[in-house]
């Protein structure tokens, strides 16, 4: 099968490109850093430089590779795309993510359209943002919290599926350097927990999401699943044990009126108030069978 990874010399990106290289596929692979091609090669892909908010160049891009299915996993999150995180401003640094999330899959849409039709499955967010409301893990049913972010996060699912495409929300990703900038916060004990840590986060280990990833380019469906792991929990369970694995002092802990002050609405609302996700739906219909099926077992692993 011909695959087109728009994307891929991300974290995610790479391992999805190697993974369905050793499933035989030919794959062709986007970058906006023409320094990375090389990397692309090396993983086994046809390297192309393509601008996803440019019309003309993924329409260039997308006319060249002839794609059976194209998998979308663009961000602004690294790269020359990329600002500094501050959890105060997250509309800066997520910024040209939504504009991709918005726009960029539209330009996706009708090149896959004029090529005559390449199926997409595309990358979405289920780690904490689930609507705050209700119990404290969610389906593929129940509906996303209200944000800006979430709000390119709902163009981009109902535009793809409206077109029979795949939709997948990864979890927080963890493992082969995903989150290497979140461990070194952990040890230099600024990650706190805020309030009493109820919200909920679902994690899935970067190989996990890659198998998943693989399992919807090869089979023909269309929907939403959530690609997390089996063990949704509290940040008062998974930021001590990370710590722990991590060899850090445990987390420190700070009331959430401080902690507004300082990281802002959406770290708050994060450990306070965060919903996690099932992957029960992605299990039975993608027949996805997980090396990682709970961050206890990934942190231990990864950090041993």
């Amino acid at each position: 099968m011909r695959v087109l990874l728009a994307g891929g010399s991300g974290v995610i990106g790479r391992g999805v490109v190697s993974a369905l290289v050793a499933r035989g596929h030919q794959v062709s692979a986007t970058t906006t850093d023409s320094a990375k091609l090389e990397l692309l090669q090396r993983l086994g892909a046809e390297g192309h430089v393509m601008d996803g908010l440019d019309p003309l160049s993924v329409g260039e891009v997308v006319a060249a590779a002839k794609p059976d299915v194209i998998v979308n996993q663009m961000t602004g999150l690294s790269g020359r795309h990329a600002g500094k995180p501050n959890p105060r401003r997250p509309d800066r640094f997520f910024a040209v993510t939504n504009r991709l999330r918005a726009e960029g899959i539209e330009h996706l849409l009708a090149a896959a359209d004029a090529a005559g039709g390449s199926r997409i499955v595309t990358q979405s967010h289920a780690s904490f943002n689930g609507a705050r409301e209700g119990g404290w893990v969610k389906t593929e049913d129940d509906p996303l919290e209200v944000t800006a972010g979430t709000t390119a996060i709902v163009h981009m699912e109902q535009v793809v599926t409206e077109a029979g495409g795949v939709v997948l929300r990864y979890g927080a990703f963890y493992g082969s350097g995903a989150n290497d900038e979140q461990i070194a916060w952990v040890r230099r004990r600024m990650l706190p927990i805020v309030g009493g840590g109820a919200g909920y986060t679902s994690w899935v280990h970067v190989d996990d999401a890659a198998s998943a990833t693989v399992l919807a380019v090869e089979q023909d469906r269309a929907g939403v699943y959530n690609i997390v792991d089996d063990e949704p929990a509290p940040v008062s369970e998974w930021l001590p044990f990370l710590a722990e694995c991590a060899g850090a002092k445990p987390p420190l802990r700070i009331p959430a009126w401080l902690a507004r002050v300082v990281a802002g609405d959406m770290a708050v609302g994060m450990m306070t108030q965060g919903r996690g996700f099932s992957n029960a739906k992605a299990k039975r219909e993608l027949g996805w069978v997980l090396r990682h099926p709970s961050w206890r077992q990934g942190f231990k692993e990864g950090l041993a």
